[in-house]
């Protein structure tokens, strides 16, 4: 059973950086690892994924430049740094996992499971 757990989260100004971390238990594999968010009357979408085999990195456009996905092998963690925080970014956050390889576009990234989420909440 894949176990993910998020935490990070917070309220900051805009411009302010946060990053989110997510535990994985059990460790990496070669499966899809991503964050995605939902902002209240919105649709979830991903943000960021990454390929633990090989590094590949993947970005949504709104977050290109700003954020940047990594991952520790050695502590099974994954994260998400995210600066230059805009109000928009503000949502609930979700570390997930699954499938094999990601897929080019975070669009057809399905997880099959998913951590209980953390908020981050950007104010002007």
């Amino acid at each position: 059973q894949v176990q993910l757990v998020e935490s990070g989260g917070g309220s900051v100004q805009a411009g302010r950086s946060l990053r989110l971390s997510c535990v994985r238990s059990p460790p990496f594999s070669d499966r899809c690892m991503g964050w995605f968010r939902q902002a209240p009357g919105k649709e979830r979408e991903g943000v960021a994924a990454i390929y633990p085999a090989y590094g590949h990195t993947y970005y949504a456009d709104s977050v290109k430049g700003r954020f940047t996905i990594s991952l520790d092998k050695g502590t099974n963690t994954l994260y998400l740094q995210m600066n230059s925080l805009q109000p928009d970014d503000t949502a609930m956050y979700y570390c997930a996992t699954g499938g094999g390889g990601c897929p080019p576009t975070l669009a057809y990234f399905h997880p099959a499971h998913w951590g209980q989420g953390t908020q981050v909440t950007v104010s002007t």
